[in-house]
């Protein structure tokens, strides 16, 4: 949370008032999307191609996260007919496996009740609907009824997970108490077990998080006599000393808030002049970071750690969401109603998302194609749908959904993140930048953020960045100093390389091509560009 939060002034603040300014800027010039933007901003053509990476990016991202919205709103209909009371987690990750296609290629797109494709032609279908009507009629009024219905299904899941209290008798060190304190704790006392390590030496594995006095020195008697156990007290400093720690903080920032996504700075250019952007992108980050904060990480982590312990905690994303949360549910008195009720929101919130990642590809071409939103959203429309098909029926092992979200929603985002802020800081100028945002706004923003988005932000961001990419690319070990050739770059450079992976490849680089040749040939960005009369 710490590594959160110090990632969520310098990185997701700064980026984001950087998006809002330079989109608003690039509005009053005549541009709505990220390579028109950015175009006016460099004054040059590469400003163009830059930009087409906030294109890239949201539109590849909805060809896969409009797949996962689909399996929100599956679960949720799924609780509803209470097909969801899962006896096991085995149990849980099964039926996910089969809801999604996950043993064979294809399966995905099998119809029934307990199957994800007819979710999906309704989610896809609900999303362009919504975008043919536009911003404001279609947008704006989704969002309109959806946010508030999100945030009071969210308010009745958390006071039910609060009140859980210990579900297992037997087991009383599993409470939400202590599941509160495994999220917040600033250090940690955990249970350890010896194991053999794949190159044949020995280390320990995290059993579970001990929280109280009395249950760690209970706990401390017990293992006395057994050297396969021990109990480790990690601090806050070798936490926060953890490279892994500080990628993953400042991924989630890149995802929670759609900063370094192209989306920001799109809508941003439909604002007014005198519209408050500095209040604006304080309020939105804010209860953003609320929502996911105090709303979603407190249903979730307490909850899980609360039946399964750090167990449940302990998986990726997918696993605690889709295989451990439904096992809790199932655990809880009305848990079919309450799953319906999580999932439900899940799907709203997801929807919100994938709205706004279709817009800065509509406001693309119809900048560059001088066409109508309508033809817009179908020529979009057909894009996606390609991409989306390809990704479902490559769903073993979800390769395809896998690769792209590393290749585009990971490295990508980090390199467009970088670009704008720099754009921000060096090109258009902190001090005209700083100008530009306060036009209108109740406040400046702070001075201490200067130095901030100028130094501060551009050395972090390529800090963590060289940190990912020597780990994740160069699979170098920065805590252990050894070097292993990750998954992702053997499957596309290996001796046996992976077909999936690499069409997966192809389709992005086929996509960014078109992009470009379109951001290549458009009448619109061959055109002078004038500062507007009430500029700065």
């Amino acid at each position: 949370m710490v590594a959160y939060f110090v990632s969520f002034l310098i990185l997701g603040l700064s980026i984001c008032w950087a998006e809002w300014t330079m989109g608003r800027y690039g509005g009053r010039l005549g541009f709505n999307s990220a390579p028109g933007i950015l175009h006016a901003i460099t004054r040059h053509p590469v400003g163009r191609y830059l930009g087409v990476l906030g294109v890239l990016i949201p539109v590849s991202i909805y060809m896969y996260y409009v797949y996962v919205e689909a399996w929100c709103l599956g679960y949720a209909v799924n609780f509803l007919a209470g097909n969801m009371r899962f006896e096991s987690v085995e149990e849980a990750g099964a039926f996910w496996a089969g809801f999604i296609g996950l043993a064979e290629n294809g399966t995905a797109f099998r119809w029934g009740i307990s199957q994800v494709a007819p979710y999906l032609v309704f989610v896809f279908v609900l999303n362009f609907v919504l975008i043919y009507r536009g911003i404001a009629k279609g947008i704006e009024w989704f969002c309109k009824f959806a946010m508030p219905t999100l945030v009071i299904l969210a308010v009745v899941v958390l006071l039910r997970v609060l009140t859980l209290g210990a579900p297992d008798p037997a087991q009383p060190e599993l409470n939400v108490h202590n599941g509160l304190g495994f999220m917040w704790n600033p250090s940690k006392t955990v249970l350890q077990e010896r194991i053999e390590l794949p190159d044949g030496s020995e280390g320990w594995r995290d059993l579970r998080e001990l929280v109280r006095p009395g249950v760690i020195e209970a706990t401390r008697a017990e293992i006395a006599d057994n050297p396969e156990l021990r109990i480790e007290r990690v601090s806050i400093w070798t936490q926060l000393g953890n490279p892994q720690l500080w990628l993953a903080a400042a991924g989630q920032i890149f995802f929670s808030l759609s900063v370094g996504f192209g989306v920001i700075i799109t809508y941003a250019s439909y604002l007014g002049p005198r519209d408050d952007i500095v209040l604006s992108g304080l309020a939105a980050t804010s209860a953003n970071e609320f929502c996911e904060v105090a709303l979603g990480g407190l249903i979730t982590i307490p909850a899980a750690f609360a039946f399964l312990g750090l167990a449940g905690v302990a998986g990726g994303t997918f696993a605690l969401g889709f295989n451990i949360l439904p096992m809790v549910f199932a655990a809880m008195p009305l848990g079919d109603f309450f799953g319906f009720l999580f999932f439900f929101l899940l799907f709203l919130a997801a929807v919100t998302s994938s709205l706004s990642m279709l817009q800065p590809g509509i406001a693309y071409l119809e900048e560059v194609m001088a066409i109508g939103r309508k033809r817009s959203a179908a020529l979009l429309g057909l894009i996606t749908a390609l991409g989306c098909g390809f990704i479902v029926y490559f769903s073993e092992d979800l390769k395809a959904m896998d690769t792209i979200d590393f290749w585009v929603g990971t490295f990508l985002i980090f390199c467009l993140a970088t670009v704008q802020v720099t754009l921000f800081g060096w090109v258009l100028g902190i001090d005209k930048g700083m100008r530009e945002a306060a036009r209108g706004a109740a406040f400046a923003i702070p001075r201490i953020y200067r130095p901030i988005i100028k130094y501060l932000c551009p050395l972090f961001l390529f800090t963590i960045f060289v940190m990912w990419t020597l780990e994740q690319v160069f699979g170098v070990n920065l805590t252990a100093g050894t070097r292993e050739v990750p998954g992702y770059v053997k499957d596309l450079f290996g001796d046996e390389p992976n077909l999936v992976a690499r069409l997966s490849v192809m389709l992005v680089v086929t996509l960014a091509a078109f992009l470009a040749i379109l951001a290549a040939r458009a009448p619109k960005y061959s055109e002078p560009i004038r500062e507007p009369e009430d500029a700065p």
